[in-house]
């Protein structure tokens, strides 16, 4: 099994992909709001544990499909 499926930017699929980007947004999107000085939205934090959730389902993806599988796609 090869783990660095699960960290390395160019072994990740498209949902690990999005759920990396998606978290990182999400933390700059929130940095942004307290800078302003606003209040966050209530229940913003879940939008961490949508990222998770993604990201461990693109893993297991990634980690147990088929290594030529035609969906499979990694970015570059």
């Amino acid at each position: 099994m090869d783990f660095s499926k699960l960290y390395r930017p160019s072994a990740l699929n498209s949902f690990q992909y999005i759920a990396v980007v998606g978290a990182i947004m999400s933390g700059a999107a929130q940095l942004i709001i307290r800078g302003l000085g606003n209040a966050q939205p209530e229940g913003y934090n879940w939008l961490y544990l949508c990222w998770l959730g993604l990201y461990i389902f693109g893993s297991v993806l990634n980690l147990f499909g088929k290594p030529h599988d035609p969906h499979h796609h990694h970015h570059h």
